[in-house]
């Protein structure tokens, strides 16, 4: 999490800002313990290298196209092909809510559908957003959750990228239930345009995160239990683990999120003067297929963090 640099400070104040910031950091490395990762991330020497034969396909192939893309295709062409894929989605949102017993979620989605199909030119426009109609967002990995199923090892696939054992199964049938599966060439294009935006998120990972791979698996397993829970979950159920984030014994360089602490105008405690960031913010929530929410489980990390410095005491200037 980043925390603004504020100004009006003297040189020595925001020395001795770092400096007790490095010592809590380096408090955490020294207190911490290896990660009991063994049931959440049991393969993740083959996921590791998943992920760097991803990122490497990405940045040769993948985001070149996507740079071409958004190069040649009108900000309103971007936007209306985005919508439409959203929109079908719709269909699997419907699904899914009858299927999790969500009724009257699934009128409402439902209408949104048929809104955006027919007023909206085939999902181009998104004109139930402005009817009041939430996009929400559901799909059949969430349903095996509701039904009892257990989320199982965290996977990262070539091309598709991070999953669980229950949501890959689940994903098996989306795919089934979305019109654009039986139409060639349309999944190429969905791809394209999920890739462009996402550019922000990943430039983001990418500036904030010193173990992208960490810092992608725990933000993808809390927005999918986040997602599960219809974003009742409360923070203290959050199993984020800042501290085995910080470092581990098979890799100790593994750091979750930079970190930068400095002083404020007022003599306030760390913990209660700092903020999400605006980066935060700005990370839409697509690092997967199906991250509409993604912001809030980055928005849940930073308060995760924010309660690991209020555990190593109040200090002040």
């Amino acid at each position: 999490m980043f925390i603004p640099l504020a100004s009006g400070k003297s040189s020595a104040r925001i020395s001795a800002a770092y400096l007790i910031s490095f010592s809590l950091l380096m408090s955490a490395c020294a207190s911490t313990e290896k990660r009991a990762d063994a049931t959440v991330d049991p393969y993740e020497g083959f996921n590791r290298s998943m992920y760097s034969f991803n990122m490497s396909l990405d940045k040769y192939l993948f985001k070149p196209v996507s740079d071409g893309y958004q190069f040649v295709t009108p900000d309103f062409l971007e936007v209306g092909v985005s919508n439409f894929f959203n929109n079908l989605k719709g269909i699997n949102v419907v699904l899914n809510d009858v299927l999790q017993g969500k009724f009257q979620q699934g009128a409402a989605d439902g209408g949104r559908f048929l809104a955006n199909t027919t007023l909206g030119v085939a999902g181009l426009v998104d004109v139930a957003s402005e009817f009041g109609l939430k996009n929400n967002v559901e799909d059949f990995g969430q349903t095996l959750a509701v039904w009892g199923v257990e989320e199982g090892a965290y996977l990262v696939l070539p091309i598709m990228g991070p999953t669980t054992v229950r949501d890959g199964g689940g994903l098996i049938v989306d795919k089934a239930a979305n019109p654009s599966t039986y139409v060639p060439g349309t999944g190429i294009l969905e791809g394209i345009s999920e890739r462009a935006n996402a550019e922000s998120a990943l430039k983001f990972i990418d500036e904030a995160a010193l173990d992208p791979y960490v810092f992608t698996r725990e933000s993808f397993l809390q927005y999918r239990r986040h997602l599960i829970n219809d974003g009742k979950t409360d923070i203290a159920s959050y199993d984020w683990d800042v501290e085995g984030g910080l470092e581990n014994a098979e890799y100790p360089h593994a750091v979750g999120v930079k970190t930068v602490l400095a002083t404020t105008e007022t003599s306030s405690t760390a913990a209660d003067s700092t903020s999400p960031a605006p980066q935060v913010n700005a990370v839409a929530a697509t690092l997967t297929p199906h991250s509409d929410d993604m912001l809030q489980s980055f928005e849940q990390a930073s308060m995760k963090m924010d309660q690991l410095h209020r555990q190593k005491g109040e200090w002040s200037f």
